[in-house]
């Protein structure tokens, strides 16, 4: 990169992360008045958490973040963001961060509709049939995407502008992402009647009948696909089995149950749809590295003056 572009980079990067340490000041998580539109800050490492990432970019303009993916390791920083293209489960870690040097970040929830209508009006062509990959990414952080950030933040300072720009700015970022260094990726998803767009409507089918029993064959027919395809492109993608995903759906919403509600683990074992509580423990003890009870009173502590959801999300 010329010097000059290395400079502009570091001032967009340096305006970035200030303006997301003014938002974040007085709370951890910005949830803007910009919809899909979250600001964080962290301002120390963290240990390996569960998490669900949904179809989202995420940007940091100070600090480091790893995800772990199966056996893949993504890992994402000031001149990497990170892709995500359907609902995936996750583990993750700040894995430099500080008080003077806080992990200062911005997620921006994806609309596939919205990317599969820009994709229509911008003739974009689908992408050439693709082997199965995974339904994450990394990519380099561009100068035009930082300014459409810092656009789209700026904008809070506007409140009256929102509803008009902010759509506006958002395209812009859609459409750079589309034609960018993943953009064969999402454009292979947003496809309506490709194999990877059949199973991002699998994966939102099963986000919505986690509790339902799960056949193999009745997920493959939906996804018009045999089961053996179907299989082989889900677990590509998700870096787990249907029924490994199911899973950790279940185990993903009881955790929320117990902390939110304050449903004990029974109840909140046969509310996701487990029949044995015995089960259940030990499913939730190997996910999240502790017992249901020990597990939820450690969180209590951790959210004791916070929003008790933000422990589940990114």
């Amino acid at each position: 990169m010329p010097q000059n572009d290395n400079n502009s980079m570091k001032v967009a990067l340096a305006d970035l992360g200030k303006s997301i340490a003014h938002w974040t000041e007085n709370n951890e998580r910005y949830a803007s008045a910009i919809p899909d539109l979250l600001l964080f800050r962290r301002e120390e490492p963290t240990g390996l958490i569960s998490v669900m990432y949904e179809p989202s970019i995420c940007l940091i303009s100070q600090g480091t973040k790893r995800v772990l993916l199966g056996d893949d390791t993504f890992v994402y920083n000031a001149h990497h963001y990170l892709i995500t293209a359907v609902h995936l489960i996750t583990v993750v870690q700040i894995i430099q961060a500080s008080r003077e040097k806080p992990c200062l970040g911005i997620k921006l929830r994806l609309n596939p509709r919205e990317m599969a209508q820009l994709m229509a009006d911008s003739h974009l062509p689908p992408p050439r049939m693709q082997h199965p990959s995974r339904g994450m990414a990394t990519g380099e952080v561009t100068a035009p995407l930082l300014n459409a950030f810092q656009r789209l933040i700026d904008l809070q300072n506007e409140p009256e502008d929102i509803p008009i720009l902010a759509p506006i700015i958002l395209r812009e970022i859609i459409y750079r992402l589309l034609v960018g260094e993943q953009g064969a990726r999402l454009r292979q998803i947003a496809s309506v009647g490709s194999q990877s767009h059949q199973i991002a409507k699998t994966i939102e089918w099963l986000k919505e009948n986690y509790t339902q029993p799960l056949r193999i064959e009745d997920l493959a027919a939906q996804a018009r696909m045999s089961a053996s395809t179907f299989y082989y492109h889900f677990r590509s993608m998700t870096a787990l089995s249907p029924l490994q995903y199911q899973k950790h759906l279940r185990l993903q919403e009881a955790r929320r149950l117990m902390i939110t509600e304050r449903l004990d683990a029974a109840t909140a074992a046969f509310q996701v749809g487990y029949e044995s509580p015995s089960q259940f423990s030990r499913e939730y003890s190997r996910l999240f590295g502790a017992p249901p009870l020990r597990d939820i009173m450690h969180l209590r502590q951790l959210t004791a003056n916070e929003s008790p959801s933000k422990t589940f999300q990114t």
